[in-house]
């Protein structure tokens, strides 16, 4: 088991590792599982234009992938299966760095569905970005009780206006009827 500290640890070289042109130790370049990978390409080429980024949330990994596509692409019936495995690669990539860095295997399960967001500024330039959620699994040291929004603002809410009855010393209003929580219990 290992904990967030080391996990983080190994997920930051992994992303150190990930630049544009990064080779191993043998002088292979890295498959990154992008479209520019493995390759030599003018910087205006189309395949130049993706990357992707990680985000650690406790026990939640997003990975969010960004790229140029084409309206041909777009429209493609595949399309959506393409960026999955596009995302898929990615995640290969990762576990594979990681185990290189760490000498450990992470572990990871997806969570909910993918969410895939292809927006145009012309007929021209049109780019896809795609996050994924995954539990990682064998994580010491987190909390896995995770209060929903709702009752961390609820919470937040209660205790500031709960600050104005101790400082001004303010009373109940007369034209509140109802009962107070307490009661209600």
């Amino acid at each position: 088991m290992a904990t967030v500290e080391e996990i983080a640890r190994g997920l930051s070289q992994v992303m150190a590792d990930k630049y544009d042109g990064a080779i191993d130790q043998d002088g292979k370049a890295l498959e990154t599982g992008l479209k520019r990978g493995g390759f030599d390409v003018k910087l205006t080429d189309r395949r130049v234009n993706d990357g992707f980024g990680l985000t650690l949330s406790g026990n939640i990994l997003r990975v969010n992938y960004e790229g140029e596509v084409s309206v041909k692409e777009m429209h493609d019936k595949n399309y959506e299966s393409d960026v999955e495995q596009t995302l898929a690669d990615v995640l290969k990539f990762i576990k594979k760095h990681y185990k290189k860095v760490t000498g450990d295997t992470l572990r990871c399960k997806p969570i909910g569905e993918i969410n895939i967001s292809t927006q145009s500024t012309s007929r021209v330039h049109t780019w896809v970005e795609a996050q994924r959620s995954y539990e990682i699994q064998g994580m010491d040291g987190i909390d896995m009780i995770n209060p929903s929004g709702e009752e961390l603002l609820d919470k937040s809410i209660k205790d500031f206006l709960g600050m104005g009855k101790e400082v001004w010393k303010t009373k109940k209003p007369e034209n509140v009827t109802r009962k107070n929580e307490k009661e209600k219990s």
